[in-house]
C-alpha cells in the first residue's frame, strides 16, 4: 500500500486524529503521551512518509537538543576518535551533535563559536586551540551556555577533562630508562598546554632519575602538521651526521610517524632488538599507532573515559542527568597506560 504524504505537522496531526500540541509532545518524548494516543500516532506514522523537521523545531525553542563539538583538526586521528565517541554518547542521550573543525585557525575557531550560538546549541564540548585562541571567545560563549573543555583548556573556571601528562610522560620515561639508553625528547611546536606539560614532565622525570634531559626542537613555528615536521626534522638530523642518542621520545605519535618514515627511507632500522639502529616511543596511542612498522610504543590516553566524562559533566550542567551520581570535579585528569610494542 502506498504511503500517505503529509507535508506539515498540521497535516499529519489532522490525519492521525490528535492535536498538534500532543503530536509535538510525542516527538519530544513518546513516553510523555498516553499509551493509546502513542499507539494511534505510531500507527499513523507507519503508513505515512512524514518526518518531523527536528532542526526547525529546535530553532523555535529557547534551548535546542543540539550539542556543539569543536576540535582543532578533524583529520587528526586522536580528535577523529574522540569526536566519534562523543557523537555516539550524545545521540544515546537524545542530543544531536554538530561538529565543527577550526583547522588550527584562531579565526575559524571564533567563527565556529558564532555559528554554534546562531544555531542555539544547548551546550558545547570543546577542544580549544588554547594558547592561540582569540581572547575571550569561549568565555563569552560560556556566559550563555555550559561548556566542557577536553584534551586542552583555556585558563578559567570552565570544566576540563584531559590527560594527566605528568603521570603519562614520567611513566614512559621510566620505562625507556629501565629498558635501554635514556631518551632524548623530540619536541613539537607548543600548540596547546599538552605540549608544554609533556616537555616539563620529561625534564622533571629525567632529573628525578639523576639524568641530564636533552630536548631537541623539531620546529618552532606554530603548526599542526606534525607528521611533516617529524619527517623534515629527521631528514635534517640524519643529513647533518646522525642522531644524538639511540632512544627518541617524541612529543606525540603523529610526530613519531614522520620520524619513522624518514628513518626508513634512509635504510635505518627501528626497534628494541640489538640489531636495530635506534628506538622510538611517543604519546597518545593514535588509532594508527599499532599499524606502523614497527608498531609504535606509546602512552595510551583513555579515549573512552575522556569522552564519557566530558558528556556526563555537560549533561549534569544541562540538568539532563542526576549530578549526585557523578563526580563533577571541574578539573578531571585521567591516567594513561603504557603500551609496549616493537619500536621501543
Amino acid at each position: 500500500m502506498a504511503e500517505k504524504t503529509h507535508r506539515t505537522m498540521d497535516d499529519f496531526a489532522r490525519a492521525s486524529g490528535v492535536s498538534r500540541p500532543t503530536l509535538s509532545k510525542y516527538f519530544d518524548d513518546p513516553a510523555s503521551v498516553k499509551p493509546a494516543t502513542r499507539a494511534r500516532i505510531e500507527a499513523a506514522l507507519s503508513s505515512s512518509d512524514y518526518q518531523p523537521n527536528v532542526f526547525a523545531r529546535n530553532l523555535n525553542r529557547k534551548r535546542t537538543r543540539n550539542v556543539g563539538i569543536v576540535v582543532p583538526a578533524i583529520t587528526d586521528p586522536f580528535y577523529a576518535e574522540m569526536v566519534s565517541r562523543i557523537e555516539r554518547r550524545c545521540r544515546d542521550e537524545g542530543f544531536w551533535p554538530i561538529v565543527i573543525s577550526s583547522h588550527g585557525s584562531p579565526k575559524l575557531e571564533a567563527e565556529s563559536v558564532r555559528t554554534l550560538m546562531s544555531l542555539k546549541v544547548a551546550g558545547a564540548i570543546v577542544a580549544p586551540l588554547g594558547l592561540v585562541s582569540e581572547p575571550g571567545v569561549f568565555e563569552r560563549m560560556s556566559e550563555d551556555i555550559p561548556i566542557v573543555y577536553f584534551d586542552t583548556y583555556i585558563e578559567g573556571d570552565t570544566p576540563f577533562v584531559g590527560n594527566d601528562n605528568h603521570q603519562s610522560t614520567s611513566t614512559i620515561v621510566d620505562y625507556l630508562c629501565r629498558s635501554g639508553e635514556p631518551p632524548v625528547y623530540v619536541d613539537i611546536p607548543h600548540v596547546n598546554h599538552n605540549s608544554g606539560e609533556r616537555l616539563q614532565s620529561y625534564i622533571d622525570a629525567m632529573q628525578a632519575a639523576g639524568l641530564e634531559p636533552t630536548v631537541l626542537k623539531a620546529a618552532g613555528d606554530y603548526s599542526w602538521d606534525f607528521e611533516r615536521i617529524g619527517h623534515e626534522w629527521m631528514d635534517r638530523t640524519l643529513e647533518k651526521g646522525g642522531l644524538p642518542a639511540r632512544t627518541l621520545l617524541c612529543a606525540n605519535d603523529r610526530l613519531a610517524f614522520g620520524v619513522m618514515a624518514a628513518a626508513f627511507s634512509r635504510g635505518l632500522k627501528i626497534g628494541r632488538r640489538a640489531d636495530c639502529d635506534f628506538r622510538v616511543a611517543a604519546h597518545d596511542d593514535h588509532p594508527l599507532s599499532r599499524y606502523t612498522c614497527p608498531a609504535l610504543t606509546t602512552m595510551a590516553q583513555d579515549f573512552a573515559a575522556m569522552a564519557g566524562r566530558s558528556v556526563e559533566i555537560l549533561l549534569a550542567l544541562l540538568d539532563e542527568a542526576d549530578p549526585s551520581g557523578h563526580d563533577l570535579a571541574r578539573n578531571v585528569k585521567l591516567g594513561a597506560t603504557l603500551v609496549m610494542r616493537q619500536s621501543a
